[in-house]
């Protein structure tokens, strides 16, 4: 369990930090920075989840938010006290982190500061944070481990 918390604390910082430091030494006044053909710091706040999905709630959406991810949160806390597996661990911490440090946003700001912009030519993804990578990073390596422990058992099966 100490990795779990561990790693999500170090996340919890990580995305604080990086969105203070973006927002208020880097941007600056500016609206956004252009960096490359394909990438640009932005200033965007989300008062939804993931791809503004529930924008238009106002206050009430970033309460009622933060409240789902709480109860999330203490969950994947239970899960991570019952986990044994050292990978497991820290992907729940992964989330665990990005999910605090976006809930902060949300309970200090109003709503969440997104500030990576990627693009290819016309397919522009959505503005995003530390903690939304660390969020799909961690859910990936549980996915990950989830298929490679199936197929163990699998093999394990078929001898």
């Amino acid at each position: 369990m100490l990795i779990g918390l561990s790693v999500a604390l170090a996340v919890m910082l990580l995305d604080q930090l990086s969105k203070y430091f973006v927002l208020h030494e880097v941007l600056g006044e500016q609206a956004w920075i252009y960096v490359c053909p394909q990438f640009r710091l932005v200033r965007a706040w989300n008062t939804g989840v993931s791809f503004s999905m529930f924008n238009d709630y106002g206050n009430f959406g970033a309460w009622a938010l933060s409240g789902l991810a709480l109860i999330i949160v203490l969950l994947l806390l239970h899960w991570l006290k019952t986990e044994t597996s050292r990978l497991a661990q820290a992907a729940l911490g992964m989330i665990i982190g990005g999910a605090v440090g976006n809930m902060i946003d949300r309970v200090r700001l109003g709503a969440v500061f997104d500030f990576l912009d990627f693009h290819i030519g016309e397919n522009h993804w959505p503005a995003f944070n530390l903690a939304d990578s660390f969020i799909c990073v961690g859910a990936g390596l549980l996915i990950a481990q989830g298929v490679a422990h199936y197929w163990q058992q699998q093999k394990g099966k078929s001898k």
